[in-house]
């Protein structure tokens, strides 16, 4: 004998409520997986395009090469994105500092040279930050209230299917269950919406930890090529020679300084 309950009976059954309840659901489960498969795909365009960056990055001869790269290719990944606000950055410095157009009036502008490129690199983070995070608000609220949402309409379509019960004067099991059990299916439909959307936001926050994280780390080197112009790699095995050229660098200095200041001062001897 065929059974003619089913979801089908119990749509065909359902009021208003209910009806409203699995469309909000249909809605974060067609929001959920848009944005599982387009962050997922990007995420991998992005870490490919980053590590060809990075690549480039650390064998280029000089920051001039780098520069170069990003005018060809663009900044199609948060690492060149990076770079390229400090470049800007230093370019607007140099036309400041040598009478070309700039609004000191600006905050923008204002302050030291350090200041000006720290300030620029943090809002490239900022800005990357908040494109990583795209639709996550969107998936973790889909996972913290679908089964909820679920949940409402089981007990919703519970009660009304005892009241139609109630009214029929049968209450025997066989048929209590079938009403009841359409009625579960909400939950089930709660759950089947709201587990992807958990997963997927802990995996994407995951992977925006770790973005952010080589992010923030490859920031401090960008910010020592651009203020000082010396080229430390952290892929070097030889730590020693990096740090005796910065040392010899800085002696040097020190030692133009003197001159300078003995030059100026000839009746003082310098120790």
């Amino acid at each position: 004998m065929e059974n003619p309950l089913g979801f089908a009976h119990f749509l065909a059954h359902t009021d208003i409520v209910a009806r409203i309840v699995l469309c909000l659901m249909l809605i974060a489960s067609i929001g959920t997986w848009y944005l599982i498969a387009s962050k997922g795909i990007r995420g991998l365009r992005m870490r490919r395009r980053s590590a060809e960056f990075l690549a480039a990055f650390w064998k280029a001869p000089n920051l001039e090469a780098v520069a170069a790269r990003i005018r060809e290719k663009g900044t199609t990944e948060p690492f060149s994105h990076l770079v390229h606000h400090g470049f800007t950055a230093i370019e607007q410095h140099n036309r400041c500092k040598n009478g070309g157009e700039c609004s000191t009036a600006n905050l923008v502008n204002a302050g030291n040279p350090e200041d000006l490129l720290t300030r620029a690199l943090k809002r490239a983070i900022d800005e990357d930050k908040a494109s990583l995070e795209f639709g996550q608000t969107f998936l973790a609220t889909v996972a913290s209230s679908a089964p909820f949402v679920g949940l409402f309409g089981t007990v919703w379509g519970i009660y009304h299917a005892l009241i139609a019960i109630g009214m029929s004067g049968q209450g025997t099991l066989d048929k209590v269950a079938g009403p009841v059990g359409e009625a579960l299916i909400m939950t089930g439909i709660g759950l089947a919406v709201a587990i992807p959307a958990a997963v997927a936001y802990n995996h994407f926050a995951r992977e925006n930890r770790s973005t952010l994280s080589q992010l923030n780390s490859f920031a401090y080197d960008v910010f020592a090529f651009l203020a000082t112009g010396v080229k430390t790699s952290p892929m070097l095995t030889d730590a020693r020679t990096t740090s005796e050229k910065v040392i010899a660098m800085a002696l040097a200095q020190g030692v133009a300084a003197g001159a300078e200041r003995q030059s100026a001062h000839p009746g003082l001897a310098v120790r």
